[in-house]
């Protein structure tokens, strides 16, 4: 058996197992499974990995896209650089992390991007806030870290006013703020202030339309859910497993 499954907590919607599953079946592959593992201590992990022999790949999901790094033996050269990992392989007893977040969001924002989009803000600091800011930078648009609390790299949510809307036409965010069963919250910025010329990427996809996507389409911003970014980082995570 190839076994396959999601590392995160708490998992109650998890789209990776049922994506996987229906591949499976789709492909007719009767030798893989996909499991969930909710963990409500990264040190878990440890027992899983001695319980599942046959463990062949994992997804990384919040809160651990960083705390699992201690358990990989080896890590690709994006994971290295923004110290975060999304996707683990595991081969002949090595596992090798991978961020494979970067492939899915990159791919799934150029063809929302217009020129005008020179700078973002990226709402949250965790790991996959290091994926969106790796992507950013490659592609040269210059962004603010926004969190609850200011810091050496972010500022806090009540420093961002109507300036900082007005220059900042991209707005990301990586927090799971807004996630179902919490569809009535959103992150705190004025988006009285937001326009036709911004973008908004949520990178939730549960719900469809968080309050941050609604609130930004109702003043004519266009907007994007975390759907396309899931399923591509999710056939990356494939390719790596058969690699």
């Amino acid at each position: 058996m190839r076994r396959f499954g999601l590392l995160g907590y708490p998992l109650t919607h998890s789209f990776s197992q049922k994506y996987f599953t229906e591949k499976f079946a789709k492909l007719g592959l009767n030798d893989c499974v996909y499991e969930n593992y909710s963990l409500k201590d990264i040190s878990e992990l440890q027992d899983v990995l001695e319980a599942r022999t046959d463990l062949r790949g994992l997804n990384v999901t919040i809160p651990y896209k960083k705390q699992v790094l201690e358990f990989l033996t080896d890590a690709n050269e994006v994971v290295a650089k923004i110290g975060a990992c999304n996707c683990i392989n595991i081969k002949d007893g090595k596992r090798t992390g991978y961020n494979t977040d970067v492939v899915g969001f990159e791919q799934s924002l150029r063809t929302f991007l217009k020129p005008h989009h020179k700078k973002a803000l990226v709402l949250g600091t965790g790991g996959a806030s290091a994926a969106v800011a790796y992507v950013l930078e490659k592609l040269g648009i210059a962004f603010q870290y926004v969190s609850r609390t200011a810091s050496d790299i972010s500022v806090s949510y009540n420093e961002v006013d109507e300036a900082m809307i007005a220059s900042h036409q991209l707005i990301i965010n990586t927090t799971p703020v807004g996630m179902y069963p919490n569809i009535d919250q959103c992150p705190d910025i004025p988006y009285q202030y937001l326009s036709s010329q911004h973008h908004l990427y949520d990178l939730i996809y549960n719900p469809a339309e968080t309050k941050f996507l609604e609130k930004g389409r109702l003043q004519g911003a266009t907007t994007q859910n975390g759907q396309e970014m899931l399923v591509l980082q999710a056939e990356e995570s494939w390719r790596i497993w058969n690699s």
